[in-house]
């Protein structure tokens, strides 16, 4: 015996509220993931794949609102498509705007010297660097004039020519506390 479900009409007001509840949504996950770092978002591992498909789900439910209507999430998905080509459209006008919500690259290695602060502060381990180094054909950070951690997660390396690469890496100058320097 089969049981036929009739689906209750939607209104027009009520796809209207599904479709702003995707925008709330849309945003709201860009800036979670803008806060997560670029690093996270690089390399999904099997458990960062089961948290993005529970996270869908979870996002699914809260966009349609339980139900599953064809008019709901064709609003829905019609909304999460036009309101990423918004953002995209925005970020290519606003390059400023790009930069808070995309971010910026990060200098990892300059002239050999790995810069450990933001090493740290953009999640990257040591053992990572040495891999990004040994991936493009360089044996380590200080092989490298530059390590450069991209807003799109990715590393990437300029080894140093072969004269730098002999030469131990430079020192920056030294700062004098309590002196300013007026650039003369």
């Amino acid at each position: 015996m089969s049981v036929i479900v009739a689906l209750a009409p939607v209104s027009a007001g009520r796809v209207g509220e599904q479709a702003a509840k995707t925008v709330i949504l849309v945003i709201v996950l860009l800036i979670g993931f803008r806060i997560s770092g670029k690093r996270e978002m690089s390399q999904f591992t099997v458990y960062d794949l089961a948290m993005i498909i529970a996270l869908s789900n979870a996002v699914q439910n809260a966009m349609t609102g339980g139900l599953g209507n064809f008019p709901i999430g064709l609003a829905t998905s019609s909304t999460i498509v036009v309101t990423a080509w918004g953002i995209s459209r925005l970020l290519a006008r606003r390059p400023r705007f790009a930069t808070e919500l995309l971010g910026t690259p990060t200098l990892l290695v300059n002239d050999g010297r790995v810069l450990t602060a933001r090493l740290r502060d953009a999640h990257v381990t040591p053992n990572e660097l040495s891999e990004a180094c040994r991936e493009h054909g360089v044996g380590g950070p200080r092989d490298c004039h530059l390590v450069v951690l991209e807003i799109d997660g990715s590393i990437s390396v300029v080894p140093r020519s072969a004269e730098a690469a002999a030469a131990p890496p430079r020192r920056p100058p030294r700062r004098r506390i309590g002196r300013v320097d007026r650039g003369e």
